[in-house]
């Protein structure tokens, strides 16, 4: 039995192919389908892992552009950082002015979240981009691989649907011809048919 193909596997590939072979029975919108399904699938593999693997760079080359322009600033609470009105909002934050240095040696002030319940004159961590404006803290390389991988992914399965929604369209394109076809072959043999069987 080694090296030879077992009959029941060579009768399911030609099972599968016959839209290839040439069958009797086979009809244009047969192969037109039978290609579409093989070029979708080729494209939802081959051109969604290339999809994610672009994204999922890209996304790492803005996080990493990221942590290289933001930093981390000392600033002072110029107000009172209000507490929530419940114990379950504990570790909150909520918007608060401060005032801090800029890379240019400036002094700025501006809104910005802050732990809550703080009083003013508290000394709190903001962060700063080259510009000296406040932004958020950039996510660290593990966070940001994890996120690149999550972007990736979320772009190749929007691939993937659009490719498999374009496909299913083709596809009931093709079926909608098929079946006038069937239509108006029947309506030549469908008295010849009647006239047999009546």
């Amino acid at each position: 039995m080694n090296g030879m193909t077992h009959p029941r596997h060579t009768r399911r590939a030609r099972r599968l192919l016959w839209r290839w072979h040439g069958n009797p029975l086979r009809r244009r919108e047969d192969v037109a389908g039978a290609w579409i399904a093989l070029l979708t699938w080729v494209l939802i593999l081959v051109g969604g892992a290339l999809v994610w693997t672009v994204t999922a760079r890209a996304a790492g080359q803005e996080f990493a552009g990221q942590r290289a322009d933001r930093h981390a600033a000392a600033a002072v609470l110029l107000t009172d950082a209000p507490r929530g009105l419940s114990p379950s909002t504990d570790g909150s934050e909520t918007p608060a002015q401060v005032r801090w240095t800029a890379p240019d040696g400036t002094t700025r002030t501006a809104h910005t979240l802050v732990p809550s319940g703080l009083p003013a004159g508290t000394a709190v961590t903001v962060w700063q981009n080259g510009r000296g404006a406040l932004t958020t803290e950039p996510p660290g390389p593990a966070e940001a691989h994890t996120q690149a991988a999550l972007f990736g992914g979320a772009a190749a399965l929007s691939f993937a649907g659009l490719a498999y929604g374009t496909a299913a369209l083709a596809r009931w394109c093709l079926d909608r011809r098929l079946y006038e076809r069937w239509g108006r072959e029947w309506e030549v043999v469908g008295p010849k048919w009647d006239q047999k069987t009546g």
